[in-house]
């Protein structure tokens, strides 16, 4: 790459990526903070364990019905207004989830924690197209999408302290969790409005040497075969089997993470003990994803590498079972891990090879609704196996399959997708 062309990317990766990486950290924090809240909020709900991963998947209900209304208004309003419209609300709806009293509310705030995030990823995956050409948006992402592991990482040990805040100014622990960690959305929400721009033609921080780098630079990518509108788009048989492969990952990546501090907390340790330990997995997931992905983007085989990351992931999953080990069980699990982290990061760049305009928005945002469905059944799949086994172990066979299942369906994508 040119010495230019690669001054003005970098000087673009430093001025979006952080800021939304660390966005992406909070939102997932704010979606999966629930796992370390069941360890006292469910006693103190009478939650169930069918109930809990109902209401803790319910939110991918709400997130799927409004996934592609939110990201056309996106792609009608701007990137930057309705990125942070997107984070005001959804920090606002979870600093409320502290106020829910029983399963009925518990439902509401979550369903409507994923009506106020809907669009925030496709969205960001859309302005990352607009932004960085293919050979340099896997690295990018990637680095977006270390928010997933990380919020985990620093997620589980923050949670677990927040929890021993239980009794100040007469909150339980788990609300004060969930009032600390909704603010900073809200905040970076409004800040969004400030450092971001729509379009590299009204970036203030690009000169105009700088955006005629970028134009000529977007416009030699070539795309196969193009799909621009909105019906194309979405009849594309590519685009279903992407919604179908993502609804398999995002099945077993939430069934797991929903319930990993439980399943830790089944061995005898404490609430606090349990936060830390299910943050182990994801440091190592978080170092494998940014390895794999900066081989994808040195080989350019996305569909191999995403089938082999899909394969690595049920392995882990199913091998944790048979362990009957706090360290061996952890082990696998932390494989099963790096394998469906690594999938997420392998697989956004490979819709944008042919999709663009608005079909880049409505396509992105209908695999990423179909593929979140998988949010809510993984969740409730493994809370209604618990309650109906007495154990984890069906729940983890089970994402095994699916995975297994999910990897499969992407060894095909070579019949439809020729050019990687």
């Amino acid at each position: 790459m040119d010495p230019q062309q690669e001054a003005v990317l970098k000087k673009i990766a430093w001025r979006v990526v952080p800021f939304l990486t660390l966005a992406y950290v909070i939102n997932y924090l704010d979606r999966t903070n629930i796992s370390v809240a069941s360890l006292t909020m469910n006693k103190d709900l009478g939650l169930t364990a069918t109930q809990y991963g109902f209401g803790a998947g319910i939110l991918f209900l709400g997130y799927t019905v409004f996934e592609i209304p939110s990201n056309l208004a996106l792609y009608s309003v701007g990137a930057r207004r309705w990125i942070a419209r997107i984070m005001i609300t959804w920090g606002g709806v979870s600093v409320a989830t502290a106020w829910v009293s029983g399963a009925h509310s518990y439902y509401a705030a979550r369903f409507a924690l994923g009506v106020a995030e809907a669009g925030f990823f496709p969205g960001v995956a859309y302005y990352f197209a607009a932004w960085f050409p293919t050979q340099y948006r896997t690295r990018m992402l990637a680095w977006f999408l270390l928010a997933i592991p990380l919020s985990s990482v620093v997620g589980g040990p923050i949670s677990g302290l927040l929890l021993e805040m239980n009794g100040v100014l007469g909150l339980a622990g788990w609300q004060w969790l969930f009032i600390v960690e909704g603010l900073p959305a809200v905040i970076l929400g409004i800040m969004t409005l400030y450092v971001l721009a729509d379009r590299p033609e009204t970036a203030p921080w690009l000169n105009d040497k700088e955006r005629r780098i970028l134009a000529e630079m977007l416009a030699a990518e070539r795309r196969e075969r193009p799909k621009s509108s909105l019906w194309a788009a979405l009849s594309d048989i590519r685009v279903v089997m992407l919604a179908v492969i993502q609804f398999g990952f995002t099945l077993g990546s939430y069934g797991i993470g929903v319930f990993l501090p439980q399943i830790i907390k089944g061995f005898g340790l404490s609430n606090f003990a349990s936060s830390v330990l299910s943050a182990v997995p994801y440091v190592f997931a978080s170092a494998s994803m940014l390895w794999w992905s900066w081989h994808v983007d040195r080989t350019g085989k996305k569909i191999g590498n995403l089938t082999i990351a899909l394969v690595v992931g049920m392995a882990g999953l199913a091998a944790s079972v048979a362990t009957g080990n706090l360290f061996l069980g952890l082990t696998a699990m932390t494989v099963g891990l790096i394998g469906i982290t690594s999938a997420r990061s392998i697989f956004w760049p490979i819709p944008t090879r042919f999709l663009s305009g608005v079909g880049a928005a409505a396509g992105l945002a209908f695999i990423n609704s179909i593929g979140t469905a998988g949010g809510f059944a993984g969740p409730y799949l493994m809370g209604w196996l618990k309650d109906y086994t007495g154990s984890f172990e069906a729940g983890l066979l089970t994402m095994a399959g699916i995975l297994l299942a999910a990897a499969l369906l992407a060894s095909s994508l070579r019949l439809v997708i020729k050019a990687e």
